[in-house]
């Protein structure tokens, strides 16, 4: 879930440069882009997993 949501930050940050859109500073093409690696490697890390290695019964 967290890559999908990554993937969305990328493409908005990619908008945001590609149109030269003018935003204020907290919503810059890099913050969004940083926003989407944070999500990324949270998800590369385990969290927001759907399945977890304990829920499992043999």
């Amino acid at each position: 879930m967290l890559a999908i949501i990554a993937a969305v930050a990328f493409f908005i940050a990619f908008l945001i440069n590609a149109a030269e859109i003018s935003t204020n500073d907290t919503f810059t093409s890099t913050n969004i882009m940083l926003l989407g690696l944070t999500l990324l490697a949270l998800h590369v890390g385990g969290i927001g997993a759907g399945w977890s290695a304990r829920g499992r019964r043999r």
